[in-house]
């Protein structure tokens, strides 16, 4: 099995984030977006992340290809909220059971344990038993179920939400 590694995201990540990302958003639930966005649309997103601080984006590498990424983000605007984060992760589809998920939470909550985080949650639109598993093993607790929050594709989806305590 090759070893995947796993960086900070640069600038030059960007597209390859964007085209994975749009992937999920033209095909599948697991993200509300409803169509796919361009590089450059994605910038605002992209500025959001440092290389300091609570809010990181990492990229994955299987064989020296792009393969993933993950990140930790403002979880509301409001400064209370400020010791907690909202994680996002997508691998690619055809790289399931491989390890890039792992290696990129690894490294996520490794970063993150240096950091004042207190909280880090996670919403999975529903149905999605493999995400809310690989969740469960990095000690993400179930804490509510949004019923019916998203339309998309025709149907109403649920998010439930998940928890983990960092510190």
């Amino acid at each position: 099995m090759s070893k995947v590694s796993v960086r900070r995201a640069e600038r030059r990540d960007l597209e390859a984030i964007t085209a994975l990302y749009n992937h999920f958003v033209e095909t599948t639930a697991v993200t509300f977006d409803v169509g796919a966005f361009t590089t450059e649309a994605r910038e605002p997103w992209f500025a959001q992340f440092s290389e300091e601080g609570p809010h990181r984006l990492f990229v994955a590498e299987l064989e020296g290809a792009f393969a993933g990424y993950a990140g930790s983000m403002a979880f509301k605007a409001k400064k209370a909220y400020s010791t907690s984060v909202e994680t996002t992760i997508y691998a690619a589809p055809d790289l399931a059971g491989r390890g890039v998920g792992r290696a990129l939470y690894e490294r996520l909550f490794s970063e993150l344990a240096a950091e004042d985080v207190h909280r880090a949650y996670a919403g999975i639109a529903l149905p999605n038993d493999a995400s809310i598993r690989f969740h469960q093993r990095f000690g993400f607790k179930e804490i509510g179920t949004y019923h019916e929050v998203g339309r998309k594709f025709g149907r109403y989806h649920d998010v439930m939400w998940f928890e983990k305590r960092l510190s």
